[in-house]
């Protein structure tokens, strides 16, 4: 464990990284207890308002964000102050990636069902930066011999080659596979090998006139929605809270 670490941390300078991830982590489930206590009317907590103004924790975010970037591109990255930046920017990533779903949206749907991707977003945010804290680096290039690397050819051609996984993982409606095969390539190959996703580009484009093919798509994608819809929502409400449920729609008049 301690070769590990000095090999993945101390050496390549990655602790401001570590430190980063910590600080984004601690924050947004601090601010996710926070606000579970204010939802419930338990606590000393409270909404932030000025001047009848409800102040969403995404601002302050946004300037601890804007002030810890800064920071670290002006300072030293190993210096006191690159520590202090890297802090500082995870926290404010913590507060911004926790209201994802209210600036994707621009409405406040916090408790919604829509907030959900707040959630997903943070995960998915705090596994990247979990790889890259183990040595991973994106498209593959980590890989590499050293001879390989001094071929330039070859590095480009594997970037490129892990690259075009990831965008074809993309295409067919895999965000989150491709977005995981820019960091580890196999599973960008494995999500570019697999039927692509109902309604995604690829399966407009190339499933057209290819009826099989499209109830297969359709097929796979109940029975792993079937598989992983409720353990992925029962995880998210562990972590995020419950969403408030719909309002009951009356039946149109006529």
């Amino acid at each position: 464990m301690g070769h590990w670490w000095e090999r993945n941390i101390v050496e390549p300078g990655k602790l401001p990284l570590l430190l980063a991830l910590t600080a984004f982590m601690l924050t947004f489930v601090v601010t996710r207890v926070i606000t579970r206590l204010i939802r419930a009317g338990k606590g000393p907590f409270g909404n932030v308002k000025a001047g009848g103004l409800h102040i969403h924790h995404v601002v302050p975010g946004v300037l601890l964000t804007v002030v810890g970037g800064f920071g670290a591109v002006a300072s030293a990255r190993n210096g006191t102050g690159g520590t202090v930046s890297a802090v500082l920017f995870g926290m404010g990533a913590g507060l911004v990636l926790d209201e994802f779903a209210l600036i994707l949206h621009l409405d406040d749907v916090y408790w919604s069902e829509e907030g959900r991707k707040s959630v997903e977003v943070v995960v998915v945010t705090a596994a990247l930066v979990g790889l890259l804290l183990a040595g991973f680096v994106p498209f593959g290039v980590d890989g590499l011999s050293q001879d390989e690397l001094q071929d330039r050819g070859g590095v480009i051609g594997t970037i490129a080659v892990n690259f075009l996984f990831s965008l074809v993982a993309l295409s067919k409606g895999k965000a989150r596979t491709a977005v995981f095969g820019a960091i580890v390539p196999v599973v960008a190959l494995v999500g570019a090998i697999r039927l692509a996703r109902p309604g995604s580009p690829w399966a407009r484009r190339f499933y057209g006139r290819r009826p099989r093919a499209r109830a297969r798509a359709v097929l796979r994608v109940y029975r792993h929605d079937r598989r992983w819809s409720r353990p992925s929502r029962a995880l998210q409400d562990w972590i995020g809270g419950k969403p408030d449920p719909r309002p009951a729609r009356l039946p149109d008049r006529h």
